[in-house]
């Protein structure tokens, strides 16, 4: 697992890359890599392809980037998902939550 962020040259985006599991393992990273920059990006984008399972801790994560995000007005969506990970999200119903493409 590896979680690496990207901020755009203007701030205005924050991308978080998610390789591998994407578990409670993943947990301290994924928060530092929205928590602890000095920016209040506009959206958040998650891109999903190099990940390659997902379990409910990862969702609860996606749920806290949400409501960090919320709470300065920006937005969130998940990219890149294989079939799998889109599954997991559908059967969630974070489709209702989140920009999925």
């Amino acid at each position: 697992m590896a979680i690496q962020q990207e901020i755009s040259s203007d701030g205005a985006e924050v991308r978080i890359l998610v390789s591998g599991r994407f578990d409670f393992s993943a947990h301290k990273d994924f928060r530092e890599s929205y928590e602890e920059i000095d920016v209040a990006p506009t959206k958040y984008t998650i891109d999903l392809s190099e990940a390659n399972y997902l379990d409910s801790s990862a969702l609860g994560m996606l749920l806290l980037l949400r409501d960090h995000a919320n709470s300065g007005s920006a937005k969130v969506e998940i990219v890149n998902c294989s079939p799998e990970v889109r599954k997991i999200l559908a059967i969630s119903n974070f489709e209702q939550l989140f920009a999925i493409h």
